[in-house]
């Protein structure tokens, strides 16, 4: 994410490394620069100038402490001022109705489906609601089986008339039906459609003014850049929508949508897809992303997401089994899946301060567990608990039912077998078993 930008600007900031102070001269030599890596970036223009002034002014207009070097302020003068271009601080839903009614509009393509399943799923487990998915797209084929797929995945019912093309209509029946059955949450997909398209947005708006959304939700596709903010411009003439959703933020997007769009149609970007999976949307807080886009990365997100993944009573069990040496390959396999959940693997290792630059060429499979899945998930139920039963020829066996080699399944026992004495001489806290346990797949063999 932001990988281009994120090394662009730190080579801008480097005019500034070695001198002794703020001059005109080499403020407007480095904030040239930065304006360049912003269009490359594909924010829009008006916006990478007014942000290069504004940062200009305040550079200029700053006595800078003989402890601060003049490159370290302008990092920090280019942070705060990214941060509060895309809004300053997070802004969450606004859920007052009974039930609560949030209506998804975008582009075909953009991800509205996939992200309503998403936010509905993040109701679910951390809020605690019991939404509704509704399906108001009745004219992409098989799009209402596409949302009773995604719903199955998270355990939430889907609203749907198949023979009825009146989306008032369904939506309408959708929120008595939620009423009946006490569900405080009602998410609406809708079908894309262009602004230009005259017909489709009438319908949009009739559909907002009949059901008075609590949130109307604009989704938009990160990697499309400017055109991601030209478009939302002309969808919110059109709606008025109450914020905006980043998606495919894990792509190779160049950031210019999530830098420019809070500024150009004044609405909050709200949430953020971060992959494929059900648990990959993410809160937007615009200090962090700034953070990830300067290349500081981003501890408290990874944090929070491995609070989400690691309950606290999963982690005593642990630490007891840990503290006498049972830890077997069954816990091994559940902190494999639990560390997956939180998200892509490099995109997680990009948070960690340092980190991103340094892996930014490396290539990391999102697969690379798959392998060492296999060979665990090859081990009968005894051997799995009892490690040290596992003797040549059951090492065979294993091989031959995993599609590996022998010497691959000695190789995962031998750094089992090191993690697990690791771990016992870690404390007990989640993070430290996370982290002890990734450090053991480290080496491991690639399948």
């Amino acid at each position: 994410m932001f990988e281009n930008l994120s090394e662009r600007l730190e080579r801008s900031f480097k005019i500034l490394k070695g001198e002794g102070k703020i001059t005109e001269i080499n403020v407007a030599e480095t904030l040239k620069d930065v304006r360049r890596a912003l269009l490359d970036a594909d924010v829009n223009y008006k916006v990478a100038k007014s942000f290069t002034d504004t940062v200009k002014k305040k550079a200029l207009g700053m006595n800078v402490l003989t402890a601060v070097k003049p490159g370290q302020m302008m990092v920090k003068l280019v942070h705060d001022e990214l941060a509060d271009l895309m809004g300053g601080e997070s802004v969450g839903l606004k859920l007052d109705g009974r039930p609560s009614i949030i209506l998804m509009s975008g582009l075909q393509g953009s991800g509205k489906t996939t992200f309503s399943g998403k936010l509905a799923n993040m109701l679910k487990r951390k809020q605690h609601k019991n939404p509704l998915l509704v399906a108001c797209d009745v004219y992409r084929p098989a799009a209402i089986e596409q949302l009773k797929v995604v719903a199955g995945q998270i355990g939430i019912p889907v609203y749907s008339e198949p023979d009825n093309k009146n989306v008032v209509e369904i939506a309408q029946n959708a929120i008595k039906e939620a009423k009946s059955k006490n569900h405080d949450v009602v998410i609406i997909d809708t079908a894309g459609r262009l602004a230009v398209d005259e017909g489709m947005m009438n319908e949009i708006e009739t559909l907002k003014n009949s059901v008075h959304p609590d949130e109307t939700l604009f989704v938009v596709d990160a990697m499309t850049g400017q055109d991601a903010v030209n478009t939302a411009k002309e969808f919110n003439d059109r709606l008025d929508f109450d914020g905006v959703v980043l998606t495919k933020l894990d792509g190779d997007t160049r950031g210019g949508a999530a830098i420019s769009i809070r500024t150009v149609v004044a609405k909050p970007i709200k949430f953020i897809g971060t992959g494929e999976k059900m648990e990959a949307i993410d809160v937007f807080h615009p200090a962090r992303m700034a953070d990830r886009i300067l290349g500081m990365g981003d501890i408290v997100s990874l944090v929070e997401r491995a609070q989400e993944q690691f309950d606290e009573e999963e982690a005593k069990r642990l630490q007891k089994k840990i503290q006498k040496n049972k830890f077997d390959f069954n816990d091994f396999l559940g902190q494999i899946q639990q560390i997956k959940k939180m998200g892509n693997i490099k995109d997680l290792a990009s948070m960690i301060p340092g980190v991103g630059k340094a892996i930014k060429d490396v290539d990391i499979d999102n697969n690379a567990f798959k392998g060492i899945e296999a060979i665990i998930l090859s081990m009968t139920p005894k051997e799995r608990t009892n490690p040290e039963i596992l003797n040549t020829s059951r090492r065979a066996r294993i091989a031959k039912g995993s599609g590996t080699t022998v010497q691959d399944v000695s190789k995962l026992i031998k750094q089992f077998d090191q993690t697990r004495k690791m771990m016992k001489m870690m404390t007990g806290s989640k993070m430290n078993q996370m982290m002890s346990a990734m450090k053991g797949m480290r080496n491991m063999p690639k399948m």
